[in-house]
């Protein structure tokens, strides 16, 4: 069990007048969970479920599951006045059999002699560090989950099957087996329905699990009979992990056991729900509320799959942007399909300072639609950012910075009185755009030169900021660089007007400044940047551009 627990909430008249109008989907999926209780007791806790299948190393969509499950309780919270214990069990299914090798192990042949057995029986590919391959994966789980404090129960269905937590349950499906199996079959094709069971027993020779028909299944005794991969008939009880279940009989199934109350899953689950309900009602349940995200989506377009291991990992994101921006990723949009690789991740990190930062100005009603006030469980920190994401990597593209020296130099001179003791924070987005930018923005810059129109502008920018005063801010760079794209005829947009009733500035000139001096095709704002990297910075920068020094 993860040894952070929640956050005491501070529970207003006004806050929970809001949270009881508010439309932020945490909330909705939590009144869900209140209706299902209405004109009824409050059981004796509300269980909250996240499953995870340890075939393969945890990726970022085992951890959103886990993260959009902690919003959903944490509102839950606001709309009961904490008046209703809440538990949230992360389960394994670790005694699975591994059917095929995950592509992402060191070494494919060492796993191949075990095909087919349990997860937890599997050796560890990765040093032999842990008991078995399943152990290996629940703990690089559970690591993470621990690191970013979520407040969880962690549950292995092997330990569930043999220390015979779930023996009653088991006897219960064996009593029903002919009402389980008149679920499943219609489910199926002709050649699977010859040979169905929802009871997959371990060999007690080889130690598979075994995808095999029943010849007998004796509700009376709880046991069941078939023939072993040899041939020979053995009769095994279903109880103390001598079988397991089907994965779909073992969603209802589960259910009845644990008495869960809400279980997300992805997309891919959506035409199943039907069934896993219909087999916790047939084993005497009440299926839990559900909610059904959209599937995380590689650079490509194709499903992130724990065993191909595409996508990101939980690691390589966060050695790139802080947790909350990743929760923040989580957080919106949870129906809509995303691609989740590396280029979302300075947007993700922009919004996330963007979002903290309105915060205290906003109303309850505002706040509760704030994603913030979910990643941090009612409590977001009070953060001074005087420099965004997207500034500092331009500020490490522009001066080739490898160290966070360099990069404070700047920033020291840009807010006095600002330093790494005063703003922890900023100093570890520092270190992230250093990082960041050495592997991904690096490798693809491509400079361009100038033309000649595009130099002559170049050079009335220079000649401008020129006659600025070395301290000039943000704005004041903005409006001296809009002055000079409006005398040239190629950055006229007469759609727009300026202050003074001419023709606006085009997106292209700024668009050629980033082209030209940071070799990238966009950028934030021009005069903030300016302002942090200096005017005499960005005039010498100007001159290497002018002079064909950053393209070669």
């Amino acid at each position: 069990m993860s040894e952070t627990r929640p956050t005491p909430l501070t529970l207003t008249p006004e806050l929970v007048a809001a949270a009881r109008e508010s439309k932020a989907w945490p909330f909705e999926e939590a009144r869900k969970i209140v209706r299902r209780y209405e004109g009824r007791a409050w059981p004796a806790e509300i269980l909250f479920e996240s499953g995870y299948g340890p075939s393969g190393l945890p990726h970022i969509g085992t951890f959103g599951e886990v993260a959009r499950s902690t919003m959903v309780r944490n509102a839950f919270r606001v709309l009961t006045e904490d008046k209703v214990p809440t538990r949230l069990l992360c389960f394994s299914d670790d005694m699975d059999g591994m059917r095929k090798i995950p592509d992402n192990v060191p070494d494919r042949a060492f796993l191949e002699p075990y095909l087919h057995q349990p997860l937890t029986v599997v050796p560890d590919p990765f040093g032999g560090k842990y008991a078995s391959f399943g152990h290996h994966n629940n703990a690089m789980l559970r690591r993470f989950l621990d690191t970013f404090g979520f407040d969880y129960e962690f549950a292995s269905a092997t330990d569930y099957y043999k220390s015979g937590r779930f023996d009653d349950i088991l006897r219960r499906v064996a009593e029903r087996y002919d009402a389980i199996m008149a679920i499943m079959l219609p489910t199926l094709g002709e050649e699977r329905r010859a040979t169905y069971s929802p009871f997959l027993p371990i060999s007690p020779k080889t130690g598979r699990v075994l995808y095999v028909p029943m010849k007998r299944v004796d509700a009376e005794a709880g046991t069941i009979t078939f023939d072993d991969e040899d041939g020979e008939e053995v009769t095994l009880p279903v109880t103390g992990g001598r079988v397991k279940l089907q994965w779909k009989p073992d969603f209802g199934a589960r259910w009845v056991a644990l008495g869960v109350d809400f279980e997300m899953f992805g997309k891919d689950h959506g035409p199943n729900m039907m069934v896993y309900d219909s087999i916790c009602a047939a084993l005497g349940g009440r299926p839990p509320e559900h909610f059904v995200y959209e599937l995380f989506l590689d650079e490509n377009g194709e499903k992130i799959s724990k065993s191909k291991g595409n996508g990101l990992t939980i690691d390589e994101w966060l050695t790139y942007a802080p947790t909350e921006s990743l929760a923040l990723y989580m957080f919106q949009k949870p129906r809509t399909a995303k691609k989740l690789y590396f280029d979302v991740i300075p947007r993700a990190v922009e919004e996330y300072y963007q979002f903290l930062a309105a915060y205290p100005r906003q109303d309850w009603k505002e706040r509760l639609g704030n994603p913030v006030w979910h990643i941090h469980a009612g409590n977001p920190p009070v953060v001074d950012m005087p420099v965004s994401f997207g500034l500092l990597l331009n500020l490490v593209s522009a001066s080739n910075a490898h160290d966070k020296a360099v990069l404070w130099g700047f920033i020291s001179r840009h807010a006095p009185g600002v330093s790494p003791q005063t703003h922890p924070e900023l100093d570890r987005l520092v270190g992230f755009a250093i990082r960041y930018f050495d592997d991904f923005v690096k490798p693809s810059k491509v400079f361009r030169a100038p033309d000649a129109v595009e130099a002559e502008a170049l050079r009335a920018l220079s000649d401008r900021l020129g006659t600025l005063p070395s301290d000039a801010n943000g704005e004041a760079i903005q409006n001296a660089a809009l002055d000079v794209a409006r005398g040239i005829e190629r950055y006229q947009d007469h759609a727009k007007k300026s202050p003074t009733g001419g023709p606006g500035v085009s997106v292209a000139f700024f668009q050629m400044i980033y082209q030209v001096l940071i070799g990238q095709e966009r950028g934030p704002r021009f005069g903030s940047f300016a302002a942090l990297y200096g005017i005499d910075n960005t005039r010498a920068l100007i001159e290497r551009a002018l002079k064909g020094e950053l393209v070669a």
